[in-house]
């Protein structure tokens, strides 16, 4: 179901509401990876004092557990709010986020802000999945991969200013600094959703069980194994940024945020380059994108030991990564039939598998002793399994469009 065609600056208002809330999105799932000692150093003061180490690791099930709340939210609420009018909900995972962001605000202890995590990672895919939907019936036929690319331009725009300027404000005042901020642009989203988001009906006859049908589909789950996959190469290098600057060219630790910054004006970029491709040519899109992902990170690993590189091909390869995200989520959309709702939260789910899956991997190449670049390869090697489901995608689909057709003949 559609939404009349609105007028260019009133889409385009409502596009800017839903990519408000992106942005608070982008900066409360990544500013945490900034602050983990003020987080520690506050809530777990006891083994902090004895082993700061061990008290930053621990800190770090704050990231686990948001990611955790996404796969689990992203399904279940998308699927049983499908029947509501889509407009209405948006502003409901608005406050949601709102909510569960001020709980970690204001939460003593580190075991009630550690749920207060998990409950604000719940509306992330709902939030992305259903806001695509809207913003691809907003701006119309044609133009549905460019109306998801600009929703998740906030998110890639909280990389290059939200997340340091959290970091920062954190450092100087305190983490819960950052999680104020965040949860007055939540709060913002909201107003502005529901001021400018125009009526979109939902689908009164779905139901969670229904929605759960689109798992019975085979190309749903090629979709989400590029997305865990292939986008997992992404999050093997970005996870471990850092140590790349540092360790393998050499550079002074102030030069980290630079190339963070250089990072995310890359997937700026390419989420909205990525966008406009997809929308003329989704398939030359994807596997396109993806054979440019390992080679930009192949590049970045032969070259890890000039800064001057590094800073290029961290862009490319945040480029690269953003464009395949409004691909891969028109993607999902395609595929599903009528259960749009769900498909469109799973992207979410798939990306942050991806993200718990190349940054454990990363790491565990690091700790094995192959040196601070071998996660770069690891990306590689992820990057390339996202291509080979890509291809075998589109095969599949291929051969069962042929037969259909032979069968109508």
């Amino acid at each position: 179901m559609t939404t009349p065609a609105l007028p260019r600056s009133a889409a385009r208002w409502a596009l800017f509401a839903l990519a408000i809330g992106s942005f608070g999105i982008g900066m409360t799932e990544f500013v945490v990876m900034g602050l983990l000692p003020e987080i520690a150093r506050e809530l777990t003061p006891g083994v902090y004092a004895d082993d700061p180490e061990a008290a930053i690791a621990q800190a770090g099930w704050l990231i686990t557990l948001y990611a955790a709340g996404v796969v689990v939210g992203a399904p279940t609420i998308a699927g049983t709010v499908a029947k509501y009018p889509r407009h209405r909900v948006m502003v409901f995972l608005a406050l949601a986020l709102t909510v569960f962001t001020a709980l970690t605000l204001v939460l003593p202890t580190f075991e009630l802000v550690a749920v207060s995590r998990f409950l604000a990672g719940l509306p992330h895919g709902a939030y992305f999945g259903i806001g695509a939907l809207v913003a691809a019936d907003v701006l119309g036929p044609g133009k549905r991969a460019q109306g998801v690319a600009f929703v998740l331009t906030g998110l890639t725009i909280a990389n290059v200013v939200g997340v340091p300027l959290g970091t920062f404000l954190g450092q100087q005042f305190g983490w819960r600094a950052a999680f104020l901020v965040v949860a007055v642009i939540f709060a913002a989203a909201t107003i502005a959703i529901a001021v400018t988001v125009p009526h979109h009906a939902g689908e009164p006859s779905r139901t969670l069980r229904a929605e759960l049908r689109v798992f019975r589909i085979g190309q749903v789950w090629f979709a989400l194994g590029i997305g865990a996959v292939g986008f997992g190469g992404f999050f093997a290098v970005y996870s471990y940024i850092a140590t790349l600057v540092t360790e393998a060219a050499g550079s002074p630790q102030w030069v980290v945020p630079i190339v963070l910054v250089v990072a995310g004006l890359g997937m700026t970029t390419g989420n909205l380059v990525g966008g406009r491709l997809a929308d003329r040519d989704l398939r030359r899109s994807l596997v396109g994108g993806l054979v440019a992902l390992a080679v930009v990170q192949a590049l970045l690993a032969l070259s890890a030991g000039s800064i001057i590189a590094v800073g290029v091909f961290v862009f490319l390869v945040g480029f690269f990564s953003a464009a395949l995200s409004p691909t891969i989520q028109t993607r999902l959309m395609d595929v599903a039939g009528d259960n749009q709702s769900i498909a469109a939260a799973l992207n979410h789910s798939a990306l942050n598998m991806g993200n718990a899956m190349g940054a454990a991997l990363g790491g565990a190449v690091i700790a094995a002793g192959l040196g601070f670049v071998a996660p770069v390869w690891v990306g590689v090697v992820l990057a390339l399994g996202g291509l080979v489901i890509a291809v075998a995608s589109f095969s599949v689909e291929t051969r069962v469009g042929r037969r259909s057709s032979a069968t109508a003949r």
